[in-house]
C-alpha cells in the first residue's frame, strides 16, 4: 500500500534511474522490508543535523548495538565525526514528511517546522515517541556506504504499539496493529 501523507513533493527524483538500468544487487534490496529511522546529531558549531537511515539493525549483546548504513559525503557523517552521538527515532506512519525532510527532498533545513528539544547526544524530534540514544562505537566501508556500529545507550519506548513507518520497493508503507 502506498502513503500518500497529502504533500505534494518537488519534481521526480532526479536520481530515478530506470528499471531495466537499475542494478540489479540494489533492486534484490529493495525486495526486503526495512524499518525508516531519521538519526539526529549537532554539526562541530552546533547545527542540527539529521539524515534518514533505511538500512537499520538492532544486535543485542552485553551492550547491544544498532547499525546502520549512511552516506559517507552527507553533512551528518561530517558531524557524527565529531559529536559521536546521535539520536535514532523510529518514525511511524504519521511520519512520512519527517522522512522525506530527512532524505532532503524538500528545500531547506530537515528540522524546518518540526519542533525538537536539545539533548547531549543530538536533537530530540518531540514528535516521535519511539527513540534511542547512541554512542558510534565503530564504521566500516561497505561499498558505497558506511556501516556505522554504535552502542544503545538509552531508550524510549511508546505505551501503544506503533505502526512503524516501512521503505518497501521505493516507497513508504506501514504495518504493525491499527491504532484504535
Amino acid at each position: 500500500m502506498a502513503f500518500d501523507d497529502g504533500f505534494q513533493r518537488i519534481g521526480s527524483d532526479p536520481f530515478e534511474v530506470p528499471l531495466s538500468a537499475r542494478d540489479r544487487w540494489r533492486r534484490l534490496r529493495g525486495q526486503l522490508p526495512a524499518p525508516v529511522t531519521a538519526w539526529t546529531t549537532y554539526g562541530a558549531d552546533g547545527t542540527p543535523m539529521g539524515i534518514t537511515v533505511s538500512s537499520v539493525l538492532i544486535a543485542e549483546g552485553d551492550t547491544p548495538s544498532v547499525l546502520g548504513l549512511i552516506a559517507p559525503m552527507s553533512d551528518f557523517w561530517e558531524a557524527l565525526c565529531v559529536s559521536k552521538r546521535f539520536v535514532m527515532h523510529v518514525l511511524d506512519s504519521q511520519h512520512t514528511r519527517i522522512a522525506d525532510q530527512f532524505a532532503l527532498r524538500y528545500p531547506g533545513s530537515p528540522f524546518e517546522g518540526l519542533d525538537f528539544s536539545p539533548s547531549d547526544y543530538g536533537p530530540v524530534l518531540d514528535d516521535v515517541g519511539i527513540r534511542a540514544r547512541c554512542t558510534m562505537s565503530s564504521y566500516l566501508d561497505e561499498g558505497y556506504l558506511l556501516l556505522v556500529r554504535a552502542s544503545l545507550d538509552e531508550a524510549e519506548l511508546a505505551e501503544d504499539p506503533a505502526q512503524p513507518l516501512v521503505h518497501y520497493r521505493g516507497r513508504y508503507v506501514t504495518v504493525g496493529p491499527r491504532r484504535k
